[in-house]
């Protein structure tokens, strides 16, 4: 009976090693901007030209003569001012009668608009450290509240990645429509998803506002931010995993990935969006430490869905 105890807690403590493993301290990167503010509303002023006072009935019940209401004005519409008053009055109803019987809605597709929420993720091999400087630089350099800098951002991370498929391991897509309305929620839920595979976010450029750790630090195993003097024992990094989420007013249909040349198209697709049609970008990538590894152990446990390329 006592060695089969000792042989149950021998397992378990493999099992709870690998999975301790598995949960190493990760280090991770963001870069990001947008506004899913719907645009500005602007309302023409009352027209000058009236139907004849004849008038006649709208579809739907109502008159199409603004006159019809003099009787209930002023006690018949006497003096220049009441007149004013039943003109003003007269064309608003006209006008709001009007966009009733057409079918006119108030929130339709102008304010409301569709969204595109478009997710690519990239596996590359821990030997593309170019893709991890070029991240670095871009988060000390892009201003992605801006539509240029946020075009600037979406183009460069997609050329670095197509740049070298020579790294690739694995890759996944992804895309959601929502209405702008809702697109907000859709595209932070996608963020939240991927930041919280990190144990530290150590470096994030958001608002136009960088935060940085120190260049020189690394996460320990507990996931404490060290200098290198102090952690001399670091795990070799296996994969580098970056992923780009687009909001855009275009429709987008990303292919699924099955190889090599559907993650090619889906870059390429993504890369060639123009500055007018991007809502918000990020860029997200792990790891982002010197010295952090990312291992295939991580990969198993946090990206389940990515397939090999």
């Amino acid at each position: 009976m006592v060695k089969t105890f000792v042989a149950v807690g021998l397992v378990l403590t493999l099992v709870f090693a690998q999975t301790g493993d598995a949960l190493a301290a990760r280090s991770g990167g963001r870069i990001g901007g947008g506004s899913f503010r719907a645009p500005s509303r602007s309302y023409g002023s009352p027209s000058n030209s009236y139907p004849s006072r004849g008038g006649g009935y709208l579809p739907g019940g109502g008159f199409s003569s603004p006159f019809f209401f003099l009787p209930f004005i002023g006690g018949g519409g006497g003096g220049l001012f009441s007149l004013l008053i039943m003109f003003a009055v007269g064309s608003f109803l006209l006008n709001t009668f009007r966009r009733v019987a057409g079918g006119d809605n108030f929130e339709g597709d102008t304010y409301n608009p569709q969204v595109s929420i478009a997710q690519i993720q990239v596996g590359l091999l821990a030997d593309a450290r170019s893709v991890q400087s070029k991240l670095d630089q871009l988060a000390e350099t892009v201003n992605a509240e801006t539509a240029s800098g946020r075009m600037h951002l979406l183009q460069e991370t997609s050329l670095e990645l197509l740049r070298h498929p020579e790294y690739w391991t694995y890759g996944k897509t992804g895309t959601q429509q929502a209405k702008l309305d809702r697109a907000e929620a859709v595209f932070n839920q996608l963020s939240l998803n991927e930041r919280g595979k990190f144990t530290t976010e150590t470096l994030s450029k958001v608002n136009n506002q960088l935060r940085q750790a120190n260049a020189n630090a690394v996460l320990n195993s507990t996931g404490e931010l060290v200098t290198v003097e102090q952690e001399q024992e670091q795990e070799r990094a296996e994969y580098i995993i970056v992923t780009l989420l687009v909001a855009a007013t275009r429709a987008l249909e990303l292919p699924k990935i099955n190889g090599q040349d559907d993650l090619r198209q889906a870059l390429q697709m993504l890369g060639s969006l123009d500055a007018s049609s991007i809502v918000a970008i990020e860029a997200i990538w792990t790891p982002q430490a010197n010295g952090d590894a990312l291992t295939t152990d991580d990969i198993h446990a946090y990206y389940p869905d990515l397939k090999l390329v």
